[in-house]
């Protein structure tokens, strides 16, 4: 097969699910609700899935415990709010461990923390979506969860095309340069700023949009790229290439979601 063929096939590819997801994104975001949790739940699902199938404990009972630990975590975030989230981490600890205990030695003492981590890394951090839509101007501050994310990576990748010449970290991503992530902290301050310009008369709850918007993007850009990175790292130690197949040409939920984790959490506290 020709390769220009190949890669414009690739691209497309690429291209339509990533307008579906936006799309299911824009839907969901703007409705919040029982839609939005009912979304930010299957995804965590598909998240914690993932993860546990890199891990190799996809089909294990800790991974069964874990699935179950997912939905009572959305069931009472959706009931108490964020103040629930401490509850839950030391109550699904010490149900994990007690499992570790009864089961002994069954499982070993890294899959047990893996399931553990599984959980926080793709249902926890992902809630936050849910969180920020259900706070304070959350229709319009969970935008900026995504547009500091996703536009601080294309920023960083415009940047570091045209003048990238500093590995930033070579073993993990060969094409990340200092000046790629330097242009994408800018750009997520530019974007936010803009953002916080175009809706300040919708903005309550800070008193300057634009700076506020303009620097929790900034810091949100510069945090997502540590989850890119994390995610990769990840992926290198288990020796796969995706987590998942789900979204074409983009891979599974955490190659798309890995940078979001990150910059959900600093949306809702910092702003």
């Amino acid at each position: 097969m020709d390769v220009t063929k190949l890669m414009n096939r690739s691209f497309l590819t690429r291209t339509i699910s990533g307008a579906i997801l936006v799309a299911v994104l824009l839907v969901t975001g703007l409705a919040g609700g029982y839609l939005l949790f009912g979304f930010t739940l299957v995804i965590s699902l598909i998240a914690v899935s993932e993860m546990l199938g890199v891990m190799e404990l996809k089909t294990s009972k800790l991974a069964y415990m874990a699935y179950a630990a997912t939905i009572v975590y959305y069931l009472l975030i959706g009931v108490g709010g964020p103040d629930r989230i401490d509850v839950f981490l030391i109550g699904y600890l010490m149900a994990i461990l007690a499992v570790y205990v009864i089961t002994y030695p069954r499982y070993k003492t890294d899959q047990v923390l893996h399931s553990y981590f599984a959980v926080i890394y793709g249902a926890v951090l992902m809630s936050y979506i849910f969180l920020v839509r259900n706070g304070d101007d959350g229709h319009i501050l969970i935008w900026l969860i995504f547009l500091c994310s996703w536009g601080c990576d294309t920023c960083a990748y415009l940047t570091g095309v045209t003048c990238g010449k500093h590995k930033m970290a070579s073993e993990l991503s060969p094409k990340k340069t200092v000046e790629g992530a330097v242009g994408g902290i800018v750009g997520a301050f530019l974007l936010g700023a803009l953002y916080g310009f175009l809706m300040q008369g919708s903005i309550a709850s800070v008193s300057n949009p634009v700076l506020a918007c303009g620097c929790v993007c900034a810091l949100g850009g510069g945090i997502s790229m540590i989850g890119d990175l994390a995610a990769s790292a990840i992926k290198r130690n288990y020796d796969v290439k995706d987590y998942g197949t789900l979204i074409p040409g983009h891979g599974g939920i955490l190659d798309r979601f890995d940078s979001v984790l990150f910059t959900a959490p600093i949306i809702f506290y910092f702003m």
